[in-house]
């Protein structure tokens, strides 16, 4: 990284040092007109590059310090989140492409899915990998970590949906599916699995009996993420029939638990998995989209707040900073956006 410094010639100098009182006071009334800041990075928008093909997952650590992208090159880069957003580790070690990852709660861990048929866990502060997860018989679309003790799921082409001990080689529960998998989250007790697949059909997993316990029917193409509301009530869509959904996943809800639908996101013949979110407090909810745009919606009146402009590429992923009014994007276009919001 190189830093350009710019020098002036002494009679842009000479000219500077001539300038009014009336001069003086317009620049500084035109500092003032500029929106004020919300959050704590270096500058209101941070791009990220580094990646050498697309970036297919982008993640903020439990405590909003660090961030994690992945993609098609195959490897794990973790970054600073303020400051000059140095990347401070590269994590190697799949031999696919990284289609999903995720922080353990405690922050001390990352879970990575990949096509190479296997998942892995990365401990972050000796930035080498602990554990290989195999047992799949075809690429991992999708991962999720639950919030006791670290128990993890993972949903694949093969069809099935895989429970996984942290502390464990090898799986513990095998759920079958009759088609692809390519999204998979826990309920908010982890007792329970959610997934979605070509079926175009949400089921939840009851992992004591082994067997769908609610299937939740809406969407008309392939479900491409779920994401699980902060206060658990809820889980978040988004499909290739470019919809994202809202449902009510407590246990006694009405039969139709689709309560919303957004639209604007896209998809197109790339067939990505592009993946949505919610904001911290479940107040806002984004996605990602094909039209290289990213999407925020206010989650209660439906409205469309921001429609943002950057990538070049497919927008795949999106998240929500912890803490502070923070977006993050993963693109097609190799590079990752941090952005803040108002």
């Amino acid at each position: 990284m190189s830093i350009e410094i710019l020098k002036r010639a002494p009679d842009e100098l000479e000219l500077a040092a001539k300038r009014t009182k009336q001069d003086l006071a317009l620049s500084t009334t035109q500092d003032s007109n500029l929106p004020p800041r919300t959050s704590d990075l270096a500058a209101p928008i941070m791009h990220l590059t580094g990646h050498a093909a697309e970036v297919f997952c982008c993640k903020f650590g439990p405590y909003g310090d660090i961030l994690a992208s992945a993609g098609f090159d195959r490897q794990i880069f973790l970054w600073n989140v303020f400051g000059e957003c140095e990347n401070i580790a590269c994590l190697p070690g799949h031999t696919g492409s990284i289609s999903q990852i995720c922080f353990t709660k405690d922050g001390t861990h990352l879970i990575s899915a990949s096509t190479d048929k296997s998942m892995a866990m990365w401990d972050l502060e000796a930035g080498v990998r602990v554990r290989r997860f195999k047992g799949h018989q075809s690429f991992v679309n999708s991962c999720d970590v639950s919030d006791g003790p670290t128990m993890i799921c993972s949903g694949s082409d093969d069809g099935t949906i895989r429970l996984w001990d942290s502390r464990r080689r090898h799986c513990v529960k095998t759920l079958n599916n009759k088609y692809q998998v390519t999204a998979v989250c826990f309920t908010e007790k982890a007792d329970n699995i959610m997934s979605g697949g070509i079926d175009n059909h949400i089921k939840m997993w009851d992992l004591k009996h082994g067997e769908v316990s609610i299937e939740m029917k809406g969407h008309c193409d392939t479900v491409t993420c779920l994401s699980l509301s902060p206060d658990g009530n809820f889980v978040l869509s988004n499909s290739m029939d470019n919809t994202v959904r809202m449902w009510d996943v407590r246990p006694f809800a009405p039969a139709n638990r689709c309560l919303k639908a957004f639209v604007g996101a896209q998809h197109n013949f790339e067939k990505n998995l592009i993946r949505c979110c919610w904001s911290p407090q479940g107040t806002k909810i984004v996605s990602g989209s094909s039209d290289r745009m990213v999407y925020v919606w206010d989650t209660s009146s439906r409205k469309l707040l921001y429609k943002l402009p950057g990538h070049s590429g497919s927008v795949n992923d999106v998240d929500c900073h912890p803490t502070q009014p923070i977006l993050m994007t993963a693109s097609s276009d190799k590079s990752v956006f941090m952005g803040e919001l108002k």
